[in-house]
């Protein structure tokens, strides 16, 4: 189950992030009854979420709090249900980043959300090896739901 809330003024399809999070748990392996939650929050909360888990000042982008340490299957061996976890965006984070960038906010926050994703299924990048592996990951996945929206 993947539970979408935006408890922002920002718009947000929150149709489209079900169907990307159904999109990457199928592609990981992961079992259809996997809980998941993805909630958007304003800069004033992110701040506070940054400081209370990671001791950092300021809103960040994105937030992940894995719940029952899920990791990704294989199509023999599918991971079993469980509480995945949350993910917690921050849309104007995500707005002034994309812009940056060079695209939509829409398309950051898709991003920021198959990060997260992969940061609930045990993926990090603190080591160069490590962020080239999820990086490399993280764009397959999100360019293959775009390209199977078109």
């Amino acid at each position: 189950m993947i539970d979408v809330n935006n408890e922002t003024d920002a718009v947000v399809e929150e149709i489209e992030f079900a169907e990307l999070a159904t999109f990457v748990l199928r592609e990981m392996h992961v079992a259809d009854g996997a809980e998941l939650a993805i909630l958007f929050v304003d800069e004033p909360t992110m701040e506070q979420l940054h400081i209370q888990w990671m001791d950092e000042p300021g809103p960040t982008d994105v937030l992940s709090f894995p719940m029952d340490e899920l990791r990704p299957g294989t199509p023999e061996e599918p991971t079993p249900a469980g509480l995945l976890g949350d993910i917690v965006v921050c849309p104007s984070v995500a707005a002034r980043q994309a812009k940056v960038a060079g695209h939509a906010a829409d398309e950051e926050m898709l991003l920021l959300t198959t990060h997260g994703i992969l940061h609930l299924l045990g993926y990090d990048h603190v080591e160069p090896e490590e962020e080239k592996e999820m990086f490399a990951l993280q764009r397959r996945l999100l360019l293959t739901f775009l390209a199977s929206r078109a």
